[in-house]
């Protein structure tokens, strides 16, 4: 028998071994050297991109082989989710994203290039979190009720309100906050989080919609500062910052999410898998505390979990689209 052919052999005989008595499927793509990847729709140095290099370096001890984030940044999210939709179904390609390119994209965009139902299987949930309006540190608001009267101020009351992306939920945010006060607040989009901070704090916008993750650690630096946030309550991270709800803006209380997704037809096998490998990370006591630090609410959802936890999302955003007589482009 040839050197090759018995490699071969062993190769199949530990492979087979392993998934007979129940080891984790990553001992068996250890032995055909295939990462993982990890497909994040936004730019190096956002919030998504933060939690997938954390959850990563943690993955690959539980899963048994190598897990690397590779950035597909572009259009919310968009260009990462057509990646994922053309991906193998082999169980090497998954999409950590958030709410919006799962549950906003496909009603705000005419022809997305993916259909999350059709195209997708969900994998896992990692997290809720807030969106949060914060303000530049050029600007003298120390409080939401201060932007606004600074706004009306300026000459003909009006400002730019940057946002990740265009129709997006910090989109409609802006709008309706404009209609609510009676100033005219046009938003800015940018291709993500990142590049909209890093003109927050070269004081070339005056404010900005995004998650609580995005803006935590320069509000912390006092370099901007988050003055409201969404959901039905105060953020540990920021107790004494208020929600829009006790400043009277009312129907923004169900949270945004975190999740994993897998192109359609990926074996159950490996989806059952990768969510308990998740399960495991995040229940990590320094995964858990980093999470937390980044503005986070760790919430762990079973795939059916994040399916439920996603439509009930996208049925309560979808009335709000609806309502704001938003067309889709």
């Amino acid at each position: 028998m040839t050197l090759n052919r018995r490699r071969l052999l062993s190769h199949a005989t530990l492979a087979g071994a392993a998934l007979a008595a129940g080891l984790p499927m990553g001992r068996a793509w250890a032995d055909g050297g295939k990462p993982v990847r990890i497909l994040v729709g936004f730019p190096p140095g956002g919030g998504t991109d933060a939690i997938a290099r954390l959850l990563a370096d943690k993955l690959k001890d539980v899963l048994g082989v190598s897990v690397i984030v590779e950035n597909r940044p572009g259009a919310g999210g968009q260009i990462a989710a057509q990646a994922l939709k053309a991906a193998p179904a082999d169980g090497t390609t998954v999409f950590l994203t958030h709410d919006h390119t799962i549950s906003i994209l496909p009603q705000v965009v005419k022809n997305p290039g993916f259909d999350p139902e059709r195209d997708f299987v969900s994998v896992g949930g990692v997290a809720t979190f807030v969106n949060a309006f914060a303000v530049s540190g050029g600007t003298p608001a120390r409080s939401f009720d201060d932007y606004v009267a600074w706004v009306k101020q300026q000459g003909g009351g009006k400002s730019a309100v940057g946002i990740p992306a265009p129709a997006s939920t910090p989109e409609f945010l802006v709008k309706l906050l404009g209609e609510r006060y009676r100033i005219d607040l046009v938003s800015a989009p940018y291709r993500g989080s990142a590049p909209m901070i890093g003109d927050m704090l070269g004081n070339q916008i005056a404010a900005g919609v995004g998650s609580v993750p995005d803006f935590l650690e320069n509000h912390k630096a006092g370099k901007l500062r988050i003055v409201a946030v969404l959901g039905d309550r105060r953020q540990g991270a920021l107790p004494d910052v208020p929600t829009f709800g006790e400043l009277g803006l009312k129907g923004f209380e169900d949270l945004p999410y975190y999740g994993f997704y897998a192109p359609a037809g990926t074996p159950a096998r490996f989806v059952q898998q990768f969510s308990d490998a998740l399960a495991k990370v995040i229940a990590q006591r320094e995964v858990h505390a980093h999470l937390v630090a980044l503005g986070l609410t760790v919430t762990p959802m079973t795939p059916q979990q994040l399916t439920t936890r996603e439509r009930a999302y996208t049925q309560a955003w979808t009335r709000i689209i609806r309502s704001s007589g938003f067309q889709p482009q």
